[in-house]
């Protein structure tokens, strides 16, 4: 809240617009992509058979159970969606790289796009498509939210899951409240308001998804487009070219 004053004080003594432009680490960014994060996987829980899209822990689970007891093609279920998830970590490497980002002048606005363009197209599919090819696409964007925003202001920090940041919210609870440490303090804040922006994702995403139906996954979609509009308002999506060239 002290940081909304500010950027609500500031704005209103320099004229400028009362929406903040969001940095790649901001609290702001990190809630928007909670949001996200919850959604997506209450929609594909609702939607495509109790399937959570977001997380590969339990799909490597579930592959070494299907290894284990000799069920080869359930394995093939499982192998996909990691592949998705690798081959996104990679995609935003690539948008790291010094060739990459000469053209692109924003690494991490170009994931957003992409992540917007996706979740578009993954609300034109029908339900007759096969669920493997909705949770691939949908690991994917998830791989390139996590490896691309993983900063909220100066802690590491995951949009697409929650057990992490309830883990850094507990302990930074325990230095408020325990050891009396007031540095602590808007770490515990900052990490609860993304706790409970994935839980608010959740609800909306089956309220929409109960209501809606496949469709509703580009409420996802406009929420990362807000995003991208706010993310570093200023800055031009390509480089240009220097006027002595």
């Amino acid at each position: 809240m002290n940081k909304l004053h500010e950027i609500i004080s500031s704005s209103s003594d320099t004229n400028q617009p009362m929406i903040p432009s969001l940095s790649s680490n901001s609290v702001y960014l990190g809630i928007m992509l909670a949001i996200v994060g919850g959604f997506l996987d209450a929609y594909t829980f609702i939607s495509r058979d109790g399937v959570f899209a977001n997380a590969q822990t339990g799909n490597i689970v579930l592959l070494g159970v299907s290894l284990a007891s000799g069920e080869w093609k359930q394995m093939l279920n499982y192998i996909p969606p990691i592949g998705a998830f690798i081959v996104g970590v990679l995609v935003s490497e690539t948008f790291k790289r010094p060739k990459v980002k000469y053209y692109v002048y924003s690494s991490r606005r170009a994931v957003l796009l992409l992540e917007f363009f996706v979740l578009v197209i993954v609300g034109f599919l029908p339900q007759s498509v096969p669920n493997i090819i909705i949770t691939v696409c949908i690991g994917f964007v998830s791989s390139l939210q996590i490896s691309t925003f993983n900063k909220l202001d100066k802690w590491n920090y995951n949009s697409t899951m929650t057990t992490g940041n309830l883990r850094t919210a507990t302990q930074a609870a325990y230095k408020v409240f325990v050891e009396k440490n007031k540095e602590a303090v808007a770490q515990f804040k900052e990490f609860s308001v993304v706790i409970l922006s994935f839980l608010l994702g959740a609800i909306l995403g089956s309220i929409t998804t109960l209501h809606l139906g496949d469709k509703s996954i580009w409420l996802a979609a406009i929420i990362i487009f807000i995003s991208l509009i706010l993310y570093h308002k200023d800055r031009g999506y390509y480089r240009k070219k220097s006027s002595s060239n």
